[in-house]
């Protein structure tokens, strides 16, 4: 159990701002086994921001509450995968070969289509969120979102081979390798919160998951050959926004 702990810290640790045991580090082994609480890492930043939510819903319009639990949410992770995000925008836009899309991606700048991406993503987010508002929903859409999103990521780890890049040593720390028990166990705290909604047909929702999933992986195939920790981010990012677009075309057709 002590192990799990370590195992779930370090997830903690890599992904979030909140703070950790001394003992807590992010080695390469550790990181790795780690991945199993990518998605319980998902429940706790998307119940903090539910909280953040309901909490300034008592003052503030829904437009503002929702605002201040993204921005708590960014903050709380430090944008990690939204830098991941931008990072795959200005890579996958502005390169057309292999070796130049993980040198754009590795530097540290952000680009127009970085800047472009970033911007239409989070707008997209706002105002998804927005119009589920109406169903009274958000605190269970949050954590849900935030939770299955990472799950949709670490299939990517799973079944891709990371690809390194060309000068190792400036390489961000990231999950290279994932087990089958770990991607179970992700599966498991990923899919979850869905039964906070006790309505099976939020699992249909799972359907264009899967295929973003698929057509994101795909496309990292052809360009890359394999998956990066930024191409992981963006994933998750994507993953997220379709999780609230599929709620608003279930909820609307049945």
């Amino acid at each position: 159990m002590k192990r799990q702990v370590h195992y779930f810290l370090t997830a903690v640790l890599f992904f979030t701002r909140i703070p950790c045991p001394k003992w807590v580090d992010h080695s390469s082994e550790i990181l790795n086994k780690s991945s199993r609480y990518f998605s319980l890492v998902g429940i706790l930043i998307g119940s903090i921001a539910a909280l953040i939510y309901y909490l300034f819903s008592f003052i503030f319009s829904i437009e503002i509450s929702l605002s201040l639990s993204m921005i708590c949410s960014i903050w709380t992770t430090g944008a990690f995968h939204e830098d991941g995000f931008a990072d795959v925008c200005d890579g996958f836009g502005g390169g057309w070969t292999k070796e130049k899309i993980l040198t754009i991606m590795k530097d540290s700048r952000l680009g127009t289509f970085g800047v472009i991406g970033l911007i239409s993503i989070l707008g997209l987010k706002f105002l998804s969120l927005q119009e589920l508002a109406s169903q009274n929903y958000i605190p269970y859409i949050l954590i849900a979102g935030h939770s299955i999103s990472r799950f949709v990521a670490t299939i990517l780890l799973y079944t891709h081979e990371y690809v390194r890049d060309f000068d190792s040593s400036k390489v961000k720390p990231t999950t290279k390798q994932m087990s089958t028990k770990s991607l179970i166990i992700s599966g498991f705290f990923g899919l979850l919160p869905l039964i906070l909604f006790h309505d099976l047909a939020v699992f249909l929702s799972l359907i264009p998951l899967m295929l973003c999933y698929v057509y994101l992986a795909r496309f990292f195939k052809k360009w890359i050959g394999g998956q990066t920790g930024d191409c992981a981010g963006a994933l998750q990012q994507v993953a997220e926004v379709v999780f609230y677009l599929s709620l608003l075309v279930i909820w609307k057709l049945f």
